[in-house]
């Protein structure tokens, strides 16, 4: 198996709304098609450097997603980054996507001199936790940060 993580392009979207759908199905959530569209359009524009979207492909077929925003924070100098969502396709999981593509958030960070990155999930999510758990830092507020 061949893993890439790269960031969204434009020519993504046929391949990006079926992983998004499915996350949103997780979480019991739909949204409009103009939300599709809008959060799609951010994701790839450089109009908006601060909302970023990456693509896990494998063996050139897409196995997962992650959002992530950079943000002002009131204690720090800094922005800081807000990993949004995270999704690996079913028949992806256990094979190393959901990992990679939080430590390309990571590095991305790193690289835009971010020095925090932090998410939430839901209690109930105990699978991703487990990955959560040996990967970030848990957090009195059932939050993960680096």
């Amino acid at each position: 198996m061949s893993l890439t993580i790269r960031p969204l392009e434009t020519g993504d979207k046929p391949a990006w709304v079926p992983l998004w759908r499915a996350y949103l199905d997780f979480y019991e959530t739909t949204l409009p098609d103009a939300v599709y569209d809008v959060t799609f359009a951010r994701l790839t524009s450089t109009d908006h450097p601060d909302q970023n979207g990456l693509i896990a492909l494998e063996d050139g077929r897409a196995a997962g997603l992650v959002h992530f925003i950079y943000h002002p924070h009131n204690w720090r100098i800094e922005k800081v980054c807000y990993l949004q969502d995270l999704f690996a396709a079913p028949e992806a999981r256990g094979r190393g996507v959901g990992r990679a593509l939080i430590e390309a958030v990571y590095a991305r960070a790193d690289a835009d001199d971010c020095p925090s990155v932090y998410w939430l999930t839901q209690d109930f999510n105990t699978r991703a936790r487990q990955l959560y758990d040996r990967i970030g830092r848990l957090t009195p507020f059932i939050k993960y940060s680096r």
